[in-house]
């Protein structure tokens, strides 16, 4: 199936039940774990095959495109038209998670509604969206050495499917596509390329998420080896015990694959930036203003705000208040540094997917901040309510123009994810046989 809108929890579990209705034999939709506060983890399986994909859903909250692609993609397999190799039945299994985090997406609330129509505006998404500390992300808690109900459940059926690929379905806000893969999967740049221009949507030329990983190919980066002191942009050099390396003991390849929102011709422009040190610079003091700016506003608010233990958004907000915003700023210094010595010079679309990331983090602040203000009955809370509004507002405003930003329909945004997860099964299947 393919909606032109994304689709809450519970209208994707119905979809997967009409799905099993629909084609009698095709498919199991059964429960595979529990949430930490109780929900169900249900996955869809599609085929009988041997060999096995994994396609995980909204591993992060905020980006609801991931189960939508889930679901086109199950159809695909259960419906049997256009079979290749990935999508045989008899060959091939697609186990799918419908949800990872359903925890997570009950707190994101309103983010299918608010994001509806041709040309929702960025500044409903950010009142709506929540992304979870990092301890508190199924696939990255492990790293943070956080036991989650949410990851064992997905390590468990790691260990049981032994998957020759695992598709962690990703979406960010604003820029291009763009793919990480933790192993190499020859072949799968080609596919990947002719589904974003066929779509007319840009491949992200450099990318804060993989910012020193080894790069191949446009959008797709590769982790590098555990040796490497080039790691993550702002992450940690335990990346091998996120849920994204598990396959890699049974031989198989992750690939987390992004899709934006928001489109930029900006992403994908690979020429050297003429300025790049100034600009870097005046990026990191952007992230850190906005991000003091927030705190702000949360110290005054901080005595009748719900505290942390019972405030999953409270929680974020105190995390990002206690040195997010540095660890961002900073992760980006070594690319300012070589330039500044004379090194090779960051791209035009290098520097402006830093640009979204420094706009981006103080405005998931404020929104969450927002959020809890307007929660408020305290007699303070309207002002600052108010006093916080007015540069939200602005801060939207100006990352749509500076940006040129364009939405990209979610019908487009689901048929390039699924047109990219096919072209990894492809590259997965055949390396498996």
């Amino acid at each position: 199936m393919t909606s032109d809108r994304y689709l809450t929890v519970a209208e994707v579990s119905a979809a997967a039940r009409r799905l099993v209705t629909r084609y009698p034999g095709a498919g199991r939709l059964r429960r595979v774990g529990t949430s930490r506060a109780g929900r169900s983890l249900e996955m869809l399986s599609v085929g009988h095959g041997p060999a096995h994909v994994l396609v995980v859903a909204r591993p992060h909250p905020d980006e609801p495109v991931g189960a939508v692609t889930a679901l086109a993609l199950a159809e695909r397999v259960a419906r049997g038209d256009g079979r290749t190799p990935a999508t045989d039945p008899a060959r091939v299994t697609w186990d799918v998670v419908l949800c990872l985090d359903p925890d997570g997406a009950a707190l994101s609330d309103g983010i299918e509604e608010a994001t509806a129509g041709p040309a929702p505006a960025l500044e409903r998404y950010f009142r709506t969206a929540f992304r979870p500390v990092a301890a508190e992300q199924p696939e990255w808690a492990p790293i943070e050495s956080a036991r989650l109900a949410e990851s064992r459940a997905l390590f468990d059926l790691i260990d049981a499917r032994r998957p020759v690929l695992q598709c962690s379905l990703h979406g960010i806000e604003a820029g291009g596509a763009f793919a990480q893969l933790t192993d190499g999967l020859p072949g799968f740049a080609e596919g990947f390329h002719t589904a974003a221009a066929g779509l007319s949507v840009p491949v992200q030329h450099g990318t804060f998420d993989a910012l020193y990983w080894e790069n191949p190919a446009p959008g797709v980066h590769v982790l590098p080896p555990p040796e490497s002191a080039a790691r993550l942009a702002a992450g940690s050099e335990n990346i091998g015990r996120s849920t994204w390396c598990a396959p890699r003991r049974y031989g198989g390849v992750t690939a987390i694959v992004e899709v934006p929102m928001w489109a930029s011709a900006l992403a994908d422009d690979p020429s050297p930036h003429p300025d790049a040190v100034r600009t870097l610079r005046g990026l990191s003091r952007l992230v850190r203003d906005g991000g003091e700016q927030v705190t702000a506003v949360l110290d005054k608010a901080s005595g009748f705000l719900p505290p942390p233990g019972e405030s999953a958004a409270r929680r974020v907000l105190e995390w990002m208040a206690g040195g997010l915003y540095d660890l961002v700023a900073e992760s980006w210094q070594p690319l300012a540094r070589r330039a500044a010595e004379g090194g090779e010079r960051p791209t035009r679309a290098q520097v402006f997917a830093l640009d979204v990331v420094a706009r981006r983090q103080p405005l998931r602040a404020a929104g969450l901040l927002l959020r809890l203000l307007s929660e408020s009955a305290d007699p303070a809370a309207p002002a600052l309510h108010d006093e916080l509004h007015a540069l939200f507002t602005a801060w939207c405003e100006d990352f749509t123009r500076a940006l040129g930003l364009r939405w990209v329909p979610v019908r487009d945004q689901v048929d390039l994810q699924a047109r990219t997860v096919l072209a990894a099964a492809e590259c997965a299947v055949r390396s498996a046989r």
